[in-house]
């Protein structure tokens, strides 16, 4: 099989330049979630205050909705415009919840339906459909993974979604991305361990080491096909480990832009160091990490797949080959054992991915990252760029595809 054109040089370095189909809504669910057919779908929102905003879609065209327009316009309009009927579903309602305010916060049982009434997530949503798209402003993929479970339901969780998303990671063929992330995946699996170089702009070098005790790889790939209880992540493409043990340091950049260096003893952030920017953010850090520890608990270690455009949002940023990132907090969505009880402060049982990338961090290279098993090292990033090793994995032929004789 020749190589895909988005793996071509001009596009690892463009990738903006990478020419992608309109975003098609029956394309995209029919890949996902087949099957579709007999299937009761419905997409939740959120607000600050929804039983404001929800009723008779008060918020279409407002400003600083810009999520919840893309809902409306994209999946509640074209479900209804034919989309439900293509695809063999019913129901398409929109329903919306209270903001989390942070990433993998629990939700709310609170959730009000467009005229008004308040329901019951539990009572009225997830035991009543069988597919809940959630689009929404922080990630709710854990709390609904777990839910999925006791429920029995399929579902997709999109936060972020801006037209930039909705023009690349959402408008992609899941099939090859699935694809790609498991190629990827069985040529990561299995590692005893990984170290992350990080150049700062004086030179210097912090590096980190993460434990992964020769774990199997696991993959967000966005298919959740079948009828099986699973949450897909959307965008998808994603190889990822759940950290059995973390030492060394690495850099931060908060998000007032203060620069600071993480001490990581025994897979807890421990302390924070200012680089430059403000004392009081390393303060407020440090404050935070000696009164519930957990905080700094490393959760995951996560590798991009796809070649995709910047968003500006880490739920497809993230995604991006090439890229890494680590992130503290719950990880029982990942099968990890950090559970929201284990937190002093319910606020504080969140998962926050800190990205390494160009556009995010540009004042930190992610100079090498080294994958072992025994004796045996990989490159697999080198200043940002995908090494040869997994450049080769993701040319190999798809898994079931005919050899030629």
């Amino acid at each position: 099989m020749s190589k895909p054109s988005y793996l071509d040089e001009e596009i690892l370095l463009n990738p903006e330049k990478r020419v992608f189909p309109k975003f098609n809504l029956v394309k995209l669910l029919d890949t996902v979630f087949a099957p579709t057919r007999g299937c009761r779908v419905c997409i939740l929102v959120d607000f600050e205050s929804p039983q404001l905003w929800i009723k008779d879609f008060a918020f279409r065209n407002q400003d600083g909705f810009e999520v919840q327009n893309n809902a409306y316009t994209y999946f509640y309009e074209e479900l209804r415009a034919g989309a439900l009927e293509e695809l063999g579903m019913t129901g398409g309602e929109m329903f919306a919840y209270k903001y989390t305010y942070g990433s993998n916060l629990d939700l709310s049982d609170e959730v009000w339906d467009t005229d008004g009434n308040r329901l019951s997530l539990d009572d009225d949503i997830y035991s009543k459909y069988d597919i809940v798209l959630c689009i929404s402003t922080w990630s709710a993929t854990a709390p609904l993974t777990a839910k999925c479970k006791q429920f029995n339901f399929r579902g997709a969780t999109m936060h972020g979604m801006n037209d930039i998303i909705l023009g690349s990671g959402l408008a992609v063929n899941y099939q090859e991305v699935s694809d790609d992330a498991e190629k990827m995946r069985a040529a990561l699996t299995g590692a005893d361990s990984v170290e992350i170089d990080f150049e700062l702009e004086d030179g210097e070098i912090l590096t980190a080491w993460l434990g992964l005790g020769g774990q199997e790889a696991q993959k967000s790939h966005g298919l959740c096909r079948g009828t099986k209880p699973d949450i897909a992540n959307l965008p998808a493409g994603e190889v990822y480990f759940v950290p059995q043990d973390a030492r060394g340091k690495f850099p931060m950049k908060y998000e007032d832009g203060t620069l600071g260096v993480l001490d990581v003893v025994n897979r807890d952030v421990v302390k924070s160091t200012l680089i430059e920017g403000s004392q009081a953010t390393i303060d407020e850090h440090n404050a935070r990490l000696a009164d519930d520890p957990m905080t700094g608990t490393l959760g995951e270690l996560g590798f991009g797949t796809q070649v995709l455009p910047v968003s500006y949002q880490d739920i497809q940023d993230e995604k991006v080959l090439g890229t890494c990132h680590l992130a503290t907090g719950r990880d029982d969505h990942l099968g990890g054992d950090i559970v929201p009880e284990m937190f002093k402060k319910h606020e504080n049982s969140t998962h926050d991915d800190i990205l390494f990338a160009p556009h995010k961090t540009p004042n930190f290279n992610v100079k090498e990252v080294r994958l072992s098993w025994g004796s045996r090292t990989e490159v697999v990033i080198e200043n940002f760029r995908p090494s040869a090793y997994v450049m080769k994995a993701l040319c190999e032929k798809s898994v079931g595809e005919l050899v030629p004789a």
